[in-house]
């Protein structure tokens, strides 16, 4: 299993990918969340912050994809 550096890189890796996917800046991106700083964006996709539930649900509704996307638990 990743441990939570790993984890934080990889969902980071793949909320960039899928933001880029639709054209959305990270200032774009926290704008549709509803947050004032793209920069909290930018944390979260080079593994620095660890987001709340919250955030995470808001990033997975704005960009209209299931959690699978940003991160899968292989088992």
């Amino acid at each position: 299993m990743n441990n939570e550096k790993d984890i934080l890189k990889i969902f980071g890796r793949n909320l960039r990918a899928e933001r880029n996917r639709l054209g959305l800046s990270q200032d774009g991106l926290a704008e549709l969340m509803g947050i004032c700083a793209g920069k909290h964006i930018g944390n979260i996709e080079r593994g620095i912050t660890n987001p709340k539930l919250t955030t995470i649900i808001s990033i997975l509704k704005v960009l209209n994809i299931k959690f699978e996307k940003l991160y899968s638990v292989e088992k």
